[in-house]
């Protein structure tokens, strides 16, 4: 590797949404001594060294403005794959597509997934996604049996649940900050067949649509709710309800070919005719607020009367790939996601309050997303025993600062319910926020950690800075 940093590899690097970014010096490593290298060269130079998967994060995780940035997509091979036990192991730049796509035809489904498959293994750790199934499988996270981590200091440590707990713990929802994954060893999920048995309802209004999530859960393998944020009055909180099963063995009458690659493939045209790569253009002139209104009135009318139906995995769960590129329907300054967990006691008046306040200011989310969720034993949990909201908010120019006020105001309405924050999606965290919903002692224990592990504080992101201060 060269001694010097050549200007070339400065790159202006962005979050998923379109609306954040910074330059960064971007190295693609494909292996462990390469990334030995990065940190000693960063080491020498006074730089540090934010980690970057696929960049699917709506905030700044990925991001680090006049740093390193280590790109681990080239580290992508699966090094073992045992189809009896369903147990692989694999490079951390291994996205959820090649994880599915090497296992199902074995009939083995990744335990949690997210809503793009092409997130990497060593991004979702380090955010610890959650699915559609939370409330049932718990994180991401739950299902690593071990992983190695290579730190800083130049150290390779294997940790599992057992193993090096505390940095297990620590590592997984880490934000990248502790070390960097180079092996990750996950237990899969037998399945019987490519398909799932999926019902969708409508929902009148908030307290409805929270009581038949809370409802549902128990009875299903996944469910989630999709909300529509731009009604207000009687059917503030009005949305769908998708609730979907595993089929039992023997149920599928040809699950040889169900669980075949080619038949879970996403279509690439619309009904057929419309390529769906041209399809953000078309939803381009639908972004503002009467559009999005129109649209969502339009998704809650068509969804009478309840229907059940069998999808395919990928279907089910991959909305955000259906329109490749969709993100860039929201305009040149992008969109920003908002996601609050609270508990299941105050979810409904906290939501209720944020709703109504964001029509008040005329500021309405284009996309609302509810789910199930449990507490985990992570130690930057967003984890609760209740329900998160994601809403996607679309950034302008003339709004950016009322959108960040909202927000601030949105964190305090959240807090003041016991709620708690992801933070692979809000961008306005502040540390006092951080501070409040993670507590002091899980501060403590993750500085403490950050000293043990990157004594010269090499790993830093845009998000770290933000929310956790220079020194971590």
């Amino acid at each position: 590797m060269n001694t010097l940093l050549p200007i070339q590899t400065l790159t202006r690097l962005g979050n998923f949404g379109r609306s954040l970014y910074a330059p960064g010096y971007l190295h693609q490593p494909a292996s462990v001594e390469e990334i030995e290298q990065v940190f000693k060269l960063a080491k020498e130079q006074g730089l540090t060294i934010g980690l970057r998967g696929a960049g699917k994060s709506y905030n700044d995780a990925a991001l680090n403005g006049g740093g390193i940035v280590l790109d681990l997509r080239r580290m992508n091979r699966i090094l073992e794959w045992n189809p009896e036990t369903g147990v692989i192991r694999v490079e951390p730049g291994v996205t959820i597509q090649q994880l599915w796509q090497h296992t199902l035809p074995d009939g083995w489904w990744p335990p949690v997934v997210s809503g793009t498959m092409t997130t990497t293994l060593g991004g979702c750790l380090a955010m610890n996604i959650h699915g559609k199934n939370n409330f049932r499988m718990g994180t991401l996270g739950e299902h690593v049996l071990e992983f190695t981590l290579l730190l800083p200091t130049g150290l390779e440590i294997i940790c599992g649940p057992k193993k090096n707990r505390d940095l297990f713990y620590a590592a997984i929802g880490g934000l990248g900050m502790l070390g960097v994954f180079t092996t990750i060893t996950l237990q899969m999920k037998r399945v019987h067949s490519g398909f799932l048995q999926v019902r969708a309802w409508n929902v009148p209004e908030l307290t409805t649509h929270l009581a038949a999530i809370e409802a549902g859960a128990p009875a299903h393998d996944y469910i989630v709710g999709w909300l529509d944020a731009t009604a207000r009055g009687a059917g503030l909180g009005r949305g769908q309800i998708h609730a979907a099963d595993y089929l039992p063995e023997g149920q599928d009458a040809d699950p040889d070919r169900s669980l075949q690659v080619e038949y879970q493939t996403l279509p690439s045209r619309f009904f057929g005719l419309v390529p769906k790569s041209l399809l953000h253009y078309f939803m381009a002139p639908f972004m503002n607020n009467p559009g999005v209104w129109a649209i969502n009135t339009a998704k809650y009318l068509l969804g009478l009367p309840a229907r059940s139906y069998r999808q395919t995995h990928a279907a089910f769960h991959f909305l955000l790939d259906y329109v490749p590129d969709w993100e860039l329907a929201y305009g040149r300054d992008g969109l920003i996601q908002y996601q609050s967990f609270l508990p299941k006691e105050t979810a409904r008046d906290a939501w209720t309050e944020m709703l109504t306040l964001s029509h008040r200011r005329g500021l309405p989310a284009y996309l609302g997303v509810t789910k199930r969720h449990r507490p985990d034993e992570f130690l930057l949990s967003h984890a609760v025993d209740g329900f998160s909201l994601a809403l996607d908010f679309k950034v302008t120019q003339r709004n950016r600062a009322r959108l960040a006020q909202l927000l601030q105001d949105f964190d305090r309405i959240v807090l003041e319910a016991g709620g708690r924050f992801y933070f692979a999606k809000n961008s306005e965290t502040v540390p006092e926020t951080a501070r409040r919903f993670l507590g002091k002692e899980a501060i403590a224990k993750f500085r403490a950690l950050k000293t043990r592990c990157d004594p010269n504080h090499l790993l830093q992101s845009d998000l770290y800075r933000r929310v956790f201060g220079e020194q971590g």
